[in-house]
């Protein structure tokens, strides 16, 4: 970020491999040094828009609705195959349609459900258990409301793009969201409080360019992660064929004991798990990975490469950085040999060990678990290539990062 001569605005660069967003921003607090009267107005906003934001309650700005419990039962049909989908709250992840489990209603009674028929730019919206998640509807005759998403019709001077980053970001759910939930078995807002939703807004000029800048940073995480699950798709589809040919043709000839050892993580367990920006990171072996960073200096992981081994769910992670972690459900493994490490992890990611049994599990049957060790050149071969695809996997996750950071960021200081 920089500054002009006259402290005017600031500027943020967005950029990526072929194209740059550029804002120019206008700060409050440069307003109030004008001694002017700070009102309504964003940290950060483009240029050429002037004047505060106007605050309007959803109920006011849009029809609400949602697909009533008795509409459900007696008009809607589930099926597994079709053309029609009914948007369930697990459709709607991150900002954007999520389409991979879905269930199809072509036998239903659509002559009743005529108030959950979804157009292009509806807002969806989940009311209940993940409360929060939110997407755009992007085609015509296509959708239907399922139960827990509510619809939101926004009228004419409203950008649903724009309303669907204001509804999302972290800040307006903290702020709006939170101390509207009623919480018995599981969390749930109602119509009547989703409605009372206060949003500060712009011009709808204003909306269409600020929704314009966050368009296209999702373009760019989706385009990561399309890379990183094409990817993940390789590195499996990898491993299931080289340790297959393996097993069929020399089998196991070892057991995993063998091949590493175990150290208990007491020594490494964080204190405190308020955790921080930065610092070293505090790792779980699940698909969190990283929960967050600490500024404690002691019972730091710092002797090299090594597996972490969650002993009740059998999930494991590769690091290679100093760490501490959380729990004493951790293992932490090192190979007799190093030069087997990566090789054994892989391995043992090819097994794709699993179970629904709640006890620990390394040292009474992980480590005897069967193994198989080929010659050591096949060794070196195996772990050097999924070490250049795990590189590989590793900067698209950090450029998604940064992206998302980005984001956040921009979220935090271009809504009210």
């Amino acid at each position: 970020m920089t500054t002009t001569k006259n402290n005017e605005h600031k500027k943020l660069n967005f950029s990526s491999e072929r194209e740059q967003s550029q804002v120019c921003l206008n700060s409050a607090e440069h307003e109030k040094n004008q001694g002017r009267k700070v009102l309504n107005v964003p940290n950060l906003r483009f240029p050429e828009f002037r004047g505060e934001w106007e605050e309007h309650l959803l109920g006011n700005i849009s029809d609400v609705t949602k697909l009533a419990g008795f509409e459900f039962t007696k008009y809607v049909t589930y099926e597994d195959t079709g053309s029609i989908i009914a948007i369930r709250g697990l459709n709607c992840k991150n900002g954007s349609l999520d389409l991979r489990d879905v269930k199809y209603i072509d036998n239903s009674d659509f002559s009743k459900l005529s108030r959950s028929k979804l157009y292009v730019g509806d807002i969806l919206y989940t009311y209940v258990g993940t409360v929060g998640e939110v997407a755009v509807v992007d085609k015509n005759d296509k959708y239907y409301l399922a139960p827990n998403v509510s619809r939101i019709r926004l009228s004419k001077d409203y950008n649903s793009d724009f309303i669907k980053q204001l509804l999302g970001s972290k800040k307006f759910y903290n702020k709006i969201v939170f101390p509207l939930i009623a919480t018995s078995s599981q969390p749930a807002l109602s119509m009547e409080n989703l409605r009372r939703f206060k949003l500060r807004v712009p011009s709808i000029k204003e909306q269409k360019k600020i929704a314009s800048l966050f368009n296209a940073i999702d373009e760019h995480i989706a385009t990561q992660n399309k890379i990183i699950d094409k990817l993940q798709s390789l590195i499996k589809g990898i491993r299931n064929d080289v340790f297959g040919k393996l097993r069929k043709n020399i089998g196991f000839n070892a057991v995993v004991g063998d091949v590493l050892d175990y150290e208990q993580p007491q020594p490494y367990i964080v204190e405190n798990t308020e955790y921080t920006a930065e610092g070293i990171p505090v790792l779980t072996a699940n698909k969190a990975f990283v929960l967050g960073y600490t500024s404690e200096t002691n019972g730091i992981y710092d002797k090299g490469d090594c597996i972490i081994f969650d002993d009740f769910t059998l999930d494991c992670k590769y690091v290679d950085f100093p760490f501490k972690v959380k729990s004493s459900a951790i293992k932490i493994l090192t190979a007799k040999n190093k030069k087997l490490l990566r090789y054994t992890f892989e391995f043992l990611k090819y097994l794709d060990l699993s179970t629904e049994e709640h006890k620990r599990h390394y040292i009474a049957e992980t480590q005897n678990q069967g193994i198989i060790l080929p010659t050591e050149q096949m060794v070196k071969t195996i772990a050097h290539i999924f070490s250049t695809l795990s590189l590989r996997m590793e900067t698209a996750v950090k450029q998604r990062n940064v992206f998302e950071k980005q984001k956040q960021y921009l979220l935090r200081q271009m809504f009210i």
